[in-house]
């Protein structure tokens, strides 16, 4: 069955995209968002988002504002406003209750003190660490009123737990390796087990797609589901990203935030398209619109392997989409980049340079940061500071070479890159040497540097009276040096 085509069991999907707001909307993640997106994109359901923000410690507005920008930027919308999980805490204890009324769960009083020495005993005797269920068939007494407790689910104990994971395959449990997990603490607060199990299903969720760090989550959760006799979600779980080497993805390997990666001058499609790739696959294809990965995209084209991040070729990729881009567009992209390289605001004049500059700037350019650093020689100001390599072009016999561009452009009929081009050749021709003698000490003189766009682009670009004023710097120089 084609991915874009609903079956009997896709009527109606909803999938879910659930951040902790502890930290920068992480790469993994923003996959993770992508995939519920893409999958309910293609069968006409809905794309949901929840901030799991339960954890008032740790979660942090900032850590909200950078998840909801991240997702923005990378155009992953939700289908309606985001579900804050803080709201419902009184449902989660609701639903707590009902399986303590309905004899699905107990209350336990075990303090902390007891369940330290229960795990000290059992990491003596090298056994698992795992409650024991002493209050699981206990009745309580006048002893206990008034004590703290906490709500456990009374989790069963014969047989196996199964997952027919769309992505892992069946993948099954001992049940008794599972115990009675906390569903609502001391203090009235639900566990995340709890929580998440309460959402999705209020949510309506259908799919859950998530990170396999979740697998193990999931038989305890379906433990929740059944005794509340609600229906199962489908699960798909999505391996993990690793580092080039093969390690757990870090730091160094560029397990940075979204916004660092826009920082770094990344378009958002090519990060997208990057992000798709790394775990999924169509055949060769190795780049995609939003529409054709929405058409094309299914649970069965995701690997069951780690993926391993490559810098390199998200660089790669990432030039793909810069050449591909509309010029005003990036032009618009670009300007912040160029105006915090140069320390001021660019004018409209200025900025409309930079747009006809696109042409020139996008063919080499791997990122926004490197086109920013390009593009400096059209907004330098006389004289222009000249790097290493551009002051060893200006060296012996480049004044020579200059002065006779300098009188041969400003004879120029025209200013254009072919009439540029022309006086240029003709200097090259009377000195009896290649054009690229006379166009590197020309380059450096323009730029300031030895390496730029075209030569003649560039004397386009900044005009005649520029052009030829800067020339003329340099050749003041030569008299006086």
């Amino acid at each position: 069955m084609s991915a874009s085509v609903a079956g009997p069991n896709d009527l109606g999907v909803v999938t879910r995209f659930a951040p902790s707001p502890t930290g920068f909307l992480h790469i993994g993640g923003a996959r993770t968002a992508l995939f519920n997106l893409l999958f309910a994109r293609a069968r006409g359901g809905k794309f949901l988002l929840r901030i799991e923000d339960t954890d008032k410690a740790r979660s942090t507005q900032a850590a909200i504002d950078a998840i909801l920008d991240g997702m923005n930027w990378l155009d992953l919308r939700p289908d309606e406003e985001p579900l804050f999980q803080s709201t419902r805490v009184a449902r989660h204890a609701e639903v707590a209750n009902a399986l303590l009324d309905a004899g699905h769960a107990y209350r336990c009083y075990a303090t902390a003190e007891e369940l330290e020495a229960l795990r000290a005993e059992q990491r003596a005797s090298k056994q698992p660490l795992r409650y024991d269920g002493r209050w699981r068939d206990r009745a309580c007494g006048e002893a206990e009123d008034g004590k703290p407790f906490t709500i456990r689910l009374k989790a069963t104990r014969e047989g196996e737990t199964v997952i027919e994971d769309r992505v892992q395959g069946r993948v099954a449990v001992q049940n008794s390796e599972l115990d009675d997990m906390i569903l609502l603490r001391s203090d009235g607060t639900p566990t995340y087990m709890l929580a998440v199990v309460v959402d999705d299903h209020d949510m309506d969720v259908t799919h859950v797609v998530r990170g396999d760090d979740h697998l193990s989550n999931t038989f305890r959760q379906l433990g929740i589901i059944r005794a509340m006799g609600w229906p199962e979600p489908i699960y798909a779980h999505v391996p993990m990203i690793h580092g080039a080497d093969g390690g757990k993805l870090s730091k160094r390997h560029g397990a940075l935030g979204v916004d660092a990666y826009r920082d770094m001058g990344f378009l958002p499609e090519a990060l997208e398209n990057y992000l798709l790739r790394l775990g999924w696959g169509h055949g060769d294809v190795e780049t995609l619109t939003r529409d054709e990965a929405v058409a094309l995209f299914s649970l069965e084209g995701v690997g069951r392997s780690p993926s391993r991040f490559d810098l390199k070729k998200l660089e790669s990729l990432n030039g793909h989409y810069i050449r591909a881009a509309d010029d005003a567009r990036l032009a618009a992209l670009l300007r912040p980049f160029v105006e915090r390289r140069i320390g001021r605001a660019l004018s409209e004049g200025e900025a409309a340079l930079l747009g006809r500059a696109m042409p020139s700037l996008k063919p080499r350019a791997k990122d926004l940061v490197e086109m920013a650093d390009s593009a400096l020689f059209l907004f330098a100001e006389r004289p222009l500071p000249l790097d290493e390599a551009a002051a060893g072009l200006l060296g012996d016999g480049a004044a020579g070479l200059l002065g006779a561009a300098h009188r041969a452009l400003a004879a120029a009929g025209g200013w254009t890159a072919a009439s540029t081009e022309a006086a240029v050749r003709s200097v090259a021709e009377e000195q009896g040497l290649k054009l690229g003698k006379v166009a590197q000490p020309l380059r450096a003189a323009l730029t300031g540097r030895a390496t730029s766009p075209g030569i003649f682009d560039v004397l386009e670009l900044i005009g005649r009276d520029e052009a030829l004023a800067r020339i003329a710097d340099r050749l003041e120089d030569g008299r006086n040096g």
